[in-house]
């Protein structure tokens, strides 16, 4: 885990969940985070940025980490503190390297369907880092205060 996870305070534990690979499940997971994120005061536009990669990085476990078999599940941490949200995701695949995924946005890459879900989470998020041999990722967003700037 990232050494800037650390500085989290201890008040704010991890909250961990084991889900079925079934995509409802995501839908299941999700209202739990967002009420906590709700619950600290983050705004809408944070809100609606942890949703989208946290459902990315679940649909990405289960369809390409686990394959959709329904013996492997897929773990779910995260915490919410004042100043950051952060979530782990992982599977029970075979992982892989995401250096080696097509760049999405590229012509020649532009119809195939592999990819998005990463670049999203990158834009969404203010930290992306992958661990395991590609069978963890770790995100990480900063409270974006009144103003509009982010806390480092």
């Amino acid at each position: 885990m990232p050494a800037h996870s650390r500085d989290t305070p201890s008040a704010y534990p991890w909250t961990e969940k084991v889900l079925p690979t079934h995509l409802e499940a995501i839908r299941e997971a999700e209202p739990d985070v967002l009420a906590r994120l709700e619950d600290m005061g983050y705004d809408e536009d944070s809100r609606f940025a942890v949703r989208l990669a946290l459902e990315e990085a679940l649909v990405n476990a289960m369809k390409h980490g686990n394959r959709m078999d329904p013996d492997r599940r897929v773990r779910l941490a995260y915490r919410v503190a004042p100043d950051r949200m952060e979530i782990r995701i992982s599977d029970e695949g075979e992982g892989f390297n995401p250096v080696c995924v097509p760049d999405p946005t590229t012509d020649e890459n532009l119809q195939r369907p592999c990819g998005r879900g990463i670049m999203l989470m990158r834009s969404y998020m203010d930290c992306v880092q992958y661990s395991c041999c590609g069978k963890e990722v770790y995100m990480l967003k900063y409270r974006t205060p009144p103003g509009g700037r982010t806390t480092p």
